[in-house]
């Protein structure tokens, strides 16, 4: 399977500089933000400790589909479709702390469409597909911009995964993940790309999606003999 590894470029560092800071701050913090987002108890009710419930619990009910992220102008081709997509992950550039990602997107149509705005993206186990904590916190670093894909042409957006163990266990209860859930801009079709990440149970934030840019890049859509691979 074809997959390219994260360039180090300026946007790639910048989107592992905030979740740096981010993770620099909660553990300082001793995570007070995560923990106070929790719901409270029920006045008369003793409080659980947070280790008791078991970190699966939390990944057992199937997120819904995203809402549309941004409109693209009215003159625009239409936005790709899922089924208009392949949809692949890049190898791992890992950082101390975790690891930048990139998601290809490539127009596998025959015509023309187009992708503007962010992916909704999230750690899932299963099947069946349940959700692992929060989904993917945008990050603004790279502009939006309206990408016009013609049959063949490759738009990226950048994923930053954090390390769940970098937090307590009862701050995060990590669990570890099957699969990324990908859904491309303005879509409600989902992908799901093998993914053996740890992710929060608890409402820790440790993913950060960036919106897609165009690619100067062409997937090999075909080998030499004409297949698909």
């Amino acid at each position: 399977m074809w997959s390219r590894a994260v360039s180090p470029g300026a946007s790639s560092g910048r989107l592992s500089v905030r979740a740096a800071a981010l993770l620099c701050v909660a553990v300082t913090a001793g995570c007070a933000s995560a923990a106070s987002s929790s719901s409270p108890a029920a006045p008369g009710s003793p409080s659980a400790p947070a280790s008791s419930t078991p970190a699966t619990s939390a990944a057992s009910t199937p997120a819904a589909a995203p809402p549309p992220t941004l409109t693209p102008p009215a003159t625009a081709p239409a936005a790709c479709a899922t089924s208009a997509l392949l949809v692949r992950l890049g190898v791992a550039q890992g950082y101390a702390g975790g690891a930048d990602y990139v998601i290809d997107f490539t127009n596998q149509s025959g015509a023309a469409c187009t992708m503007y705005g962010y992916p909704g993206v999230s750690l899932v186990t299963g099947p069946p597909y349940a959700q692992i904590g929060l989904a993917a916190q945008r990050d603004n670093t790279a502009p939006v911009k309206l990408v016009t894909l013609i049959p063949g042409a490759m738009a990226t957006a950048e994923l930053q995964v954090v390390d769940a163990h970098n937090f307590t266990p009862q701050i995060c209860r990590p669990v570890s993940a099957t699969h990324l859930r990908v859904y491309p801009p303005n879509q409600t079709a989902p992908v799901y790309l093998a993914s053996t990440s740890f992710g929060c149970a608890e409402r820790v934030q440790t993913l950060f999606i960036a919106a897609v840019q165009a690619s100067s890049h062409e997937h090999p859509l075909t080998n030499a003999s004409g297949q698909g691979g």
